[in-house]
Formats: structure tokens, C-alpha cells, sequence
């Protein structure tokens, strides 16, 4: 059973998401306040985050990043509609995903459900060595760990999956499309801020240099490709 810390001021919308996804089989525990929330994570253990931005005393940007600095953990991040600039911050924050309030709990449901599969299976499609080494980069297939100049870099759920699903195929070029269907298993109406965002936070963790990328390169017009120089 999924374990779910949801993290909402709002008592109403906090327990209505709470009964839906426990409905949806989810075993839930529930925070109003980033504090609070931070007290669970380190308590209950989730095996993914659904976090609202606009939180009172930590916010819910500043939630999201203390999370990553300590915790790989799926986070989804809830937003008001229409609050474009709060998606792409929080995105670059370190959310994997998003929805829009209000929040529907199959929707949710859903979404709970592909970040935990990309955890748990990044890429099965394709066959490769174990291990594949690109330069100072060192990425391990089957056991799910990349290395960096020798050292490990620990990398969220859509993170790894994207550099495995670029890494499978070097040389091809992936539409945003591609990503979105491939990484976040989203249809022809997702997101395509998930992909760039997610690209450039792999770039920082893989020590790219801005404008110069050694390894995921930007194909302007189409999409990214993995090829290291």
C-alpha cells in the first residue's frame, strides 16, 4: 500500500484529498503546515509527497527544496490554475510532477501511481550492458545507481528515468513528446515544462556547464540527445 504524506493548509481541501486517496487504496497521513510536514516526512516515511506551494510559514518551495537536499523521495506538487510561474519555480525546486487544484483524487490517484512506477522501473525497453560508461559518467542499469567522477549522484525518480530513457538510445534525438510519454507517461496533453525543467536540474547534478553540455544536448527545433563530447 502506497504511503502518502499530503501537505495542505487548507483543512477542507486537505481532507477531501485524504478520503479520496485512501479510497484509491493509499495509506495517508496529512500535514497543514510546511513544518508539520517536514515532522511527518521524517516520521511516516511516504513513498511520495503531494505538496502544495502556497503554505503558510514555509512555504512550499522552500518545503520542496529542504526535502531534496536530504530526500530523493516522488514529489508532486499542487497548484492554483493559472499559476505558470509558480509550476516552473517549483519544478526547478525538485518536484517530479504537478497538479492543479482543484485536485480530483483519481487524477491524483494517477499521478501517484507513474512517479512510483518510474521509481521502482525507470526503463525496461532496452537491453543493455549492466553498466554503461560515458567518460567520467558511469551509469548502472540494473542497479539503478550513477556515478560521477566516482562519486554517486543521487538523483529523483523522473531524473535517473530521463537519463536512462536518453541514455538507452545515444545519438537519437527525443522530442519533448517523447520525454513526456516515455518519462512521466503522459499523454499528448502534458507538460512539456516537466521536460526542461527536469533537464536542467540533470545537468546541474551531472556538473554541465551552462551553454556548453557534455552530455544532454539540446537539439533547438526537436528535442535533447544524449552524447557525450
Amino acid at each position: 500500500m502506497p504511503r502518502v504524506l499530503i501537505v495542505e493548509d487548507d483543512p477542507d481541501v486537505r481532507k477531501a484529498v485524504e478520503l479520496g486517496l485512501r479510497h484509491q487504496g493509499h495509506e495517508v497521513s496529512a500535514a497543514g503546515s510546511g513544518e508539520e510536514g517536514l515532522e511527518h516526512l521524517r516520521s511516516f516515511h511516504p513513498d511520495v509527497v503531494v505538496l502544495d506551494l502556497m503554505l503558510p510559514g514555509i512555504s512550499g518551495l522552500d518545503v520542496c527544496r529542504r526535502i531534496r537536499a536530504r530526500d530523493q523521495v516522488p514529489i508532486i506538487m499542487v497548484t492554483a490554475k493559472g499559476d505558470d510561474v509558480d509550476v516552473v519555480v517549483g519544478l526547478e525546486a525538485g518536484a517530479d510532477d504537478y497538479v492543479v487544484k482543484p485536485v480530483q483524487a483519481r487524477v491524483l490517484d494517477a499521478r501517484i501511481r507513474a512517479v512510483l512506477r518510474r521509481q521502482d522501473a525507470p526503463v525496461s525497453a532496452v537491453v543493455r550492458p549492466r553498466t554503461q560508461t560515458h567518460g567520467d559518467l558511469a551509469i548502472d542499469r540494473a542497479g539503478l545507481q550513477v556515478t560521477h567522477h566516482g562519486e554517486a549522484v543521487a538523483l529523483a525518480p523522473s531524473e535517473l528515468r530521463l537519463l536512462l530513457t536518453l541514455s538507452a538510445s545515444p545519438g537519437q534525438v527525443f522530442s519533448r513528446q517523447q520525454l513526456l510519454e516515455a518519462v512521466w507517461e503522459h499523454s499528448y496533453h502534458g507538460d512539456i515544462r516537466l521536460v526542461d525543467a527536469c533537464v536542467r536540474r540533470l545537468r546541474g547534478k551531472l556538473g554541465e556547464l551552462s551553454g556548453d553540455p557534455r552530455y544532454i544536448q539540446t537539439v533547438r527545433g526537436f528535442g535533447y540527445r544524449f552524447g557525450p563530447r
